[in-house]
């Protein structure tokens, strides 16, 4: 070894030396990570236990962020810790395109058996945004059609397929064009903030929004309609049950495929497994991520065999998608929420969520509305119920006092000013009153509580 090639040995292993001393210490936390990403926390986290994340401090916090809608088991679940282990022992990565492998095999098997029966095929993949992209590109191969309909204020992923279709706030798309073609944004069917609250009339605009739509652009163009049952970044918002029962006969009638984000929405969040089965429709593809692994990178593209055996041999790929380990996670994700009846659970406590927060908002004008489903809902914060302005600063602060006192939650929508409530699936009815508690506390210290 030369002299400069052990000079610069050493100065790596230096600078490596220095880095573990800094990141122990917390010292450098801000030095060396992108300031592209946002933060809604500046505190420093250390680990979780059950429904608690512990900073480096040590002070607790009642989780109801979940990682952003992923830990749905909470923290150190121990079907989930122990399966991660046992597989991580057994073998950590093997590309899915050498073969096959049981927990990988199995978890598609598994995310089938709980599908419609039309929906038996699964493709892995790494994240949500992946899995939207595999879905884009499966609709337009299948179909030899070009066009993609999604709507405004969704948010579908920050990659170039997905990001076109991503419009829940303008930031994500600006600077970053020209985005893929072909990509056309319709009006979600937003009651609260669109109809003075009228669903049936935003359904009923919507729908002929989409028609003419189709019709302008001749329906033979049309590959796929893109849509979250409830949407999530844009601000929690379920889409009406007739919307959806309206886009699927659309679809049939031009067949057009109908893609469901069921990445934030899915896996019990709502009170059911799957966001679209409050509608009662079957979609040709649907999206999974976030919460099927409990924290592990993992995503899905699930449809029918034959339309994934239209997209063709070697016509999508990935190197770490499918991973065992996160594939083993997956499964015991299910076999938890399958044994712990947690899907009605969800239901149960979000009733009882939802039930408090509507208490809190019928004496409080600050609150202008509160929505969701099950486990997903918001609560919008307004300067004036009458003009439902938005109050972003309120919804920053509130989320901020939340946390000073003890629980985690986020905000969503283009001006912050909707607080998500994302609380694990198996959480008790004691823990959703101490955060609605925790939650009342803060309202109250706010300017006009």
């Amino acid at each position: 070894m030369t002299n400069a090639a052990a000079t610069a040995t050493t100065d790596r292993s230096s600078a490596l030396a220095t880095a573990r001393a800094s990141g122990a210490s917390g010292a450098s936390d801000a030095d060396h990570l992108s300031p592209a990403l946002a933060r809604y926390f500046q505190r420093r986290w250390d680990h979780g236990d059950g429904h608690r994340l512990f900073d480096a401090e040590g002070h607790a916090y009642l989780d109801f962020a979940c990682g952003l809608a992923v830990t749905v088991l909470g923290h150190r679940h121990p079907g989930v810790t122990a399966a991660i282990h046992q597989q991580v022992d057994r073998l950590l990565h093997v590309c899915s395109g050498l073969g096959y492998v049981e927990p990988v095999s199995a978890l598609a098997e598994a995310i089938a058996a709980i599908m419609p029966s039309s929906l038996d095929s699964v493709f892995l993949a790494n994240s949500g945004t992946e899995a939207v992209e595999g879905a884009m590109k499966l609709c337009r191969r299948a179909t030899g059609r070009t066009g993609i309909v999604a709507f405004s204020r969704a948010f579908h992923g920050r990659t170039f397929g997905s990001l076109s279709a991503t419009t829940s706030n303008p930031n994500y798309q600006r600077g970053h064009g020209p985005l893929l073609p072909e990509v056309s944004i319709l009006p979600f069917p937003d009651a609260y903030h669109d109809f003075g609250g009228d669903e049936e009339r935003a359904t009923e605009a919507c729908l002929a929004a989409v028609r003419r739509s189709v019709e302008d652009a001749g329906p033979q163009t049309v590959a796929a309609m893109l849509i979250e049952p409830v949407q999530g970044e844009g601000g929690y918002t379920p889409a009406p049950v007739a919307f959806l029962r309206g886009l699927r006969e659309l679809c049939d009638e031009h067949g057009i495929m109908l893609i469901c984000d069921e990445i934030q929405c899915g896996y019990g969040r709502t009170g059911r497994m799957w966001a679209f089965e409050w509608a009662g429709i079957v979609p040709d593809v649907v999206v999974l991520a976030k919460g099927i692994a409990n924290g592990l990178p993992l995503g899905a593209v699930v449809s029918s065999r034959a339309l994934q055996e239209a997209w063709g041999l070697g016509a999508h790929g990935s190197t770490f998608g499918g991973n065992p380990v996160a594939c083993a996670a997956g499964l015991a994700v299910l076999e938890s929420v399958e044994s712990g009846d947690l899907v009605a659970n969800a239901a149960a406590r979000g009733a009882e969520l939802m039930a408090g927060l509507r208490r809190l908002m019928a004496s409080d004008v600050r609150i202008g509305d509160v929505r969701g489903l099950g486990l997903m809902i918001g609560v919008e914060f307004v300067r004036d119920r009458s003009t439902r302005e938005p109050d972003g600063a309120l919804g920053d602060a509130v989320i901020a006092r939340c946390a000073d006192l003890g629980l985690l939650l986020l905000t969503c929508g283009v001006d912050h000013n909707i607080v998500r409530w994302i609380a694990p699936l198996d959480v008790s009815a004691e823990e959703v009153a101490e955060a609605l508690g925790i939650f009342e506390e803060a309202l109250a210290t706010m300017p006009g509580g």
